[in-house]
């Protein structure tokens, strides 16, 4: 498991990167935190309570596509091999959709959710559902990768372990962005111009997971890295 938690992470952060979540988040932590952009930047700390439980919302969505993929997949455990081999191809689609080979329509979709502005503890996590549902269109190749990944898996915990690395991966650098909200506006600006090279390194890495998963690869690469980096065993 311990290559496919890093391999989730990885995509929970290339998600935070995708061109419908980046370039808009200073507008979803004004709206979470109810202060305009101007008054955000003027403070000089910014409460990121409300900012954690949209991040908790958000989570609660893709865990639970996780588990649910994982539980369709139980059901079908017989044909182990043919859903491997399914799930790496739907892995290499979705990468070939990331680096621009190929443009499917439906995967640039996306959905928004209009919502009252209230920043009570259960609206803030309900707000952040209701965005996890807006955004999971938009990053669609990237989370479908996990989600055929724990389509494979032999248990719900599994699942749930693998999306609950990819929601940190999205998570964590949702809060910080929150939290030094000066320093994001100047990093994000001056990412703008390297949004093709981190597309392309995050396609390249999922088309790699896809083929990986077709030539049952995916857990030797594990075994190897655990030989020659051992401390990365706890993770799994």
């Amino acid at each position: 498991m311990m290559i496919e938690f890093i391999l989730a992470f990885g995509a929970g952060l290339l998600s935070f990167l995708s061109p419908c979540v980046l370039p808009l988040i200073p507008g979803y932590i004004s709206y979470i935190s109810g202060s305009t952009l101007n008054e955000l930047l003027e403070k000089k700390t910014v409460n990121i309570f409300p900012i954690i439980l949209f991040a908790v919302g958000f989570s609660i969505v893709f865990i639970s596509f996780g588990a649910t993929a994982t539980f369709l997949g139980s059901l079908i455990l017989d044909n182990s091999y043919q859903l491997r081999i399914g799930a790496g191809i739907i892995i290499i689609i979705f990468s070939l959709q990331i680096l621009g080979l190929i443009n499917l329509k439906f995967l640039n979709y996306e959905k928004r959710f209009q919502t009252n502005n209230n920043t009570g503890i259960i609206s803030s996590i309900l707000i952040g559902m209701a965005f996890g549902f807006g955004w999971t269109p938009c990053i669609g190749p990237i989370l479908g990768s996990i989600l055929a990944i724990a389509s494979t898996e032999d248990s719900i915990n599994k699942g749930i372990g693998l999306l609950s690395f990819y929601s940190l991966g999205l998570a964590i650098p949702f809060v910080l962005s929150g939290y030094l909200i000066q320093k994001f506006m100047i990093f994000s600006k001056n990412l703008k111009a390297k949004m093709k090279m981190i597309n392309m390194f995050g396609g390249s890495l999922l088309l790699i997971t896809g083929i990986l998963m077709i030539t049952n690869q995916l857990q030797a690469l594990g075994y190897y890295l655990l030989e020659y980096m051992p401390f990365l065993q706890s993770i799994g």
